[in-house]
């Protein structure tokens, strides 16, 4: 099917400017999470597994390098773990990271998140318990950028350890805890607490691609890059890699390169075309682009 068409060979990012977002809000919340790492026997960062080596906060490691770390890799259902071993080693190499699991948090009874908590306690014991060697509690605080899993992270300790409801929101949207949070319990036996905190983006992100990748990943907040834009990036993703499913998906004749052409075969899927003599029906428009991001992200 690829080899009769021609595809982009490099993606037209425009004027879009990604390497700078930090809204004050996060600075507020570093600042509180800086004051709470007193009551932290272990930190635990989350990141998304498809983005392994890029797009990490470098200021949660200059903060709270001195607690014991776990990176967390989640979402590894969503990217290409053939290679975790190599990641494993770069990450520990090039950052000194020796703690790294890959997680599926969302997944019902996960088998990579029944071991959070018994990786936790062993980093723990391994190491001093900084002032905290008088209490059989522990404290945990889950940290990472946006919309990386932590809320799922933190439902799926509580209902294998706790066997009880969500204790957070979880949203697609990044930004859906603003503030630091009272303390979780996510464990009974051994007892443990969480807490939680909102996602915290890095001040400065390495280049315009990273960010486009951020914010298909959902880490950066859709307007900041623009919808279209986004959707246009994931097609582009989609033909390099020769994944063409979207075209089985939205019953296309072959694969597109234009963004605009998927979004057609959208609405002819769904019999949500007029006949117009102007372009005036921007909203529906907006919602085949985020229903094909929904499908393909």
């Amino acid at each position: 099917m690829a080899a009769t068409h021609v595809f982009r060979e490099s993606f037209i990012f425009g004027h879009k400017e990604l390497t700078h977002w930090f809204p004050s809000h996060m600075a507020r919340s570093m600042k509180k999470m800086q004051g709470s790492m007193k009551k932290v026997d272990c930190v635990v960062e989350v990141h998304d597994a498809r983005l392994p080596f890029a797009g990490r906060n470098p200021a949660f490691r200059e903060t709270f390098g001195i607690k014991p770390h776990l990176l967390i890799l989640n979402k590894k259902d969503l990217a290409d773990t053939a290679s975790s071993n190599d990641i494993r080693k770069r990450l520990q190499e090039e950052g000194g990271i020796e703690h790294v699991m890959f997680t599926n948090c969302v997944q019902q009874n996960s088998p990579s998140a029944k071991k959070i908590v018994p990786t936790v306690i062993d980093i723990i014991e391994g190491g001093e318990r900084f002032n905290r060697t008088e209490n059989q509690e522990y404290s945990i605080m889950v940290v990472g950028i946006p919309n990386v899993g932590k809320s799922s992270l933190i439902n799926a300790l509580r209902r294998i350890h706790v066997k009880r409801g969500k204790g957070t929101k979880v949203g697609r949207l990044p930004g859906v805890t603003r503030s630091l949070m009272q303390k979780i319990l996510v464990s009974e036996q051994p007892r443990m607490w969480l807490f939680d905190t909102p996602g915290i983006t890095t001040p400065f992100i390495q280049n315009v691609e990273v960010g486009m990748k951020l914010a298909m990943m959902g880490t950066l907040q859709d307007h900041m890059v623009g919808t279209e834009l986004i959707a246009d990036y994931v097609l582009f993703t989609l033909n390099r890699l020769q994944k063409f499913r979207y075209v089985d998906v939205y019953n296309m004749s072959e694969p597109c390169d234009d963004i605009d052409g998927v979004l057609a075969g959208i609405a002819r899927k769904f019999g949500k075309v007029r006949k117009l003599k102007t372009y005036e029906d921007t909203y529906s428009i907006l919602n085949f682009v985020c229903l094909f991001l929904f499908v393909f992200l």
